[in-house]
């Protein structure tokens, strides 16, 4: 518990006589000595046993005694509420995590809020500028945590988040509930963000999840090769569901467009030789992508229909509905899959159609588009990647199928 005292620091006296009031604060055998802000009075005027200051009489000038007392009081207050946080949360005190809040009390209200409440707080934020897939992902987060906590019965509290939290996390991950190196990356990310979010407006002072740093293990670029695609796009699908489905995803396979703007795809946003829209996932406005023969085919199959632009469907029926129709073309060649768990590799071998989802039409169309001679630069332009490694990844798969190609042909 936090302990409090206030006395003149007589060893201090000004040329005007004047001496500052200091605040002694105790905890867990240590000690703290910081001079209170803007209140220095005339030893006189300090009454060491109320520990205020007093009244002038009135024979003497107003001494400030009102605002000092106030904000002495105010002190006090907020010690008693650290203790009462301090109860309710088992928070770990520190000289930081005391004097934050003693100089700036409005986080004491805060502190009332649990590890979680806050995280429940920061996911109704998120909402305001983030989409409801990152939304979902973020919640998932904070799903797996309290599970976390219930598994290994421990107590969530931001001054307990360092390396060692970090490495137990780790081992829970890997360990027993068998998660990949990628999915506990996401994990840690989104960890992370709230913790840095959360520390910004002041809910806590800890800076270790700084320090943490999760892997990411590469994996495997699913994509449909151009004679893929092409049996694909040429199959005629007696249900008119899979033909549906068939063209939307030969269509992110043609334009790069995600699964999310090929949906929400309009009319008025399709042009003679070009799309101009809205990108949902980075909030891009007017970006262009240029349509090819296989885009523009399908687009003139819906135009005047009730479809126009495309048929529209859920992601969830969808990618049930594209692995039907890649068994139906042939699809079936077995691919192997790696999974990586902290040290541990495995492996599983599926045939290709199950592999496919609305995903792998993106990286069909920058696999193929690099494969077929386009610039690093100009697909880049289209798809809107950022993240250079990320993309390196396409570039290393373009290279490897070149190779092999060459090795075909002068072999």
């Amino acid at each position: 518990m936090v302990n409090l005292s206030f006395y003149i620091n007589n060893q201090k006296i000004s040329q005007s006589g004047f001496a500052p009031i200091y605040m002694l604060i105790t905890f867990n055998g240590q000690r703290i000595r910081k001079a209170v802000k803007q209140v220095r009075v005339k030893p006189g005027h300090w009454n060491s046993n109320k520990e205020l200051v007093k009244k002038p009489t009135s024979s003497e000038d107003y001494n400030g005694h009102e605002e000092f007392n106030e904000r002495l009081e105010n002190i006090r207050e907020s010690v008693h509420k650290i203790n009462r946080h301090v109860l309710k949360f088992g928070s770990k005190l520190s000289k930081e995590f005391i004097l934050k809040r003693i100089d700036n009390p409005n986080l004491i209200e805060v502190d009332r809020k649990s590890f979680f409440q806050t995280f429940d707080e920061f996911i109704e934020v998120s909402k305001s500028y983030k989409k409801e897939r990152t939304i979902k992902g973020i919640q998932t987060v904070k799903s797996l945590l309290e599970t976390y906590q219930a598994d290994k019965m421990l107590k969530h509290d931001f001054e307990e988040i360092d390396q060692e939290y970090f490495e137990l996390l780790r081992s829970y991950s890997f360990q027993e509930k068998k998660w990949s190196i990628n999915y506990f990356k996401k994990i840690i990310q989104v960890l992370k963000a709230f913790m840095r979010w959360s520390k910004e407006r002041g809910y806590h002072s800890n800076e270790h999840y700084k320090n943490f740093k999760a892997k990411e293990s590469e994996k495997e670029i699913i994509y449909l090769t151009m004679d893929e695609f092409q049996t694909l796009y040429e199959f005629n699908f007696k249900s008119k569901k899979l033909s549906h489905v068939r063209d939307i995803y030969c269509f992110a396979c043609a334009t790069g467009l995600r699964f999310s703007d090929v949906i929400s795809l309009k009319s008025s946003e399709v042009y003679e030789d070009h799309i101009l829209k809205r990108i949902h996932k980075t909030n891009e406005v007017n970006v262009t992508i240029p349509l090819n023969k296989f885009s523009k085919q399908i687009l003139n199959k819906y135009k005047e229909t009730i479809w126009d632009p495309l048929p529209k469907i859920s992601a969830q029926k969808f990618n049930e509905y594209i692995k039907d129709c890649c068994k139906d073309v042939g699809i079936t060649k077995p691919v192997t899959i790696y999974n990586d768990s902290g040290g541990v590799r495995t492996q599983e071998t599926k045939p290709k159609y199950q592999l496919i989802t609305s995903h792998t039409a993106r990286k069909t169309f920058v696999t193929n588009s690099l494969i077929l001679g386009m610039h690093e630069t100009v697909v880049k332009e289209i798809t809107g990647h950022k993240k250079q490694e990320s993309f390196r990844r396409y570039v290393k798969v373009a290279d490897s199928y070149r190779k092999s190609e060459m090795d075909k042909a002068w072999g």
